[in-house]
């Protein structure tokens, strides 16, 4: 289990868009990378190809390392930090602020 999953709210707290509020939209566990909506926004320059795709200039997501983001807990609505614990013999995730078990 990780301590980042998708579809999780977080919080950015390093990097040029610390403070951003953005849902999780892709996890790479290998690289420890994630992509979260409108958040390290890239400029990518995108070549005509034979599936009639425009050319043009594209912004989209880059990736950030997980490092860089706090959870928001769903129940205190506040960014902190994830612990672990078993409930029923199933691993769990556990806000360390208001110790509310979820997902």
């Amino acid at each position: 289990m990780r301590k980042v999953l998708k579809g999780d709210r977080v919080k950015v707290i390093a990097g040029n868009d610390r403070g951003k509020i953005g849902r999780v939209m892709v996890v790479y566990p290998e690289r420890e990378r994630i992509i979260v909506e409108n958040v390290n926004m890239i400029t990518k320059h995108q070549r005509a190809t034979q599936n009639l795709r425009e050319p043009g200039i594209i912004k989209r997501e880059g990736t950030i390392h997980i490092s860089n983001v706090l959870p928001i807990c769903p129940e205190c609505d506040t960014p902190t930090r994830i612990s672990f614990t078993t409930v029923e013999g199933v691993k769990m995730r556990r806000c360390k602020q208001c110790g509310e078990v979820f997902k």
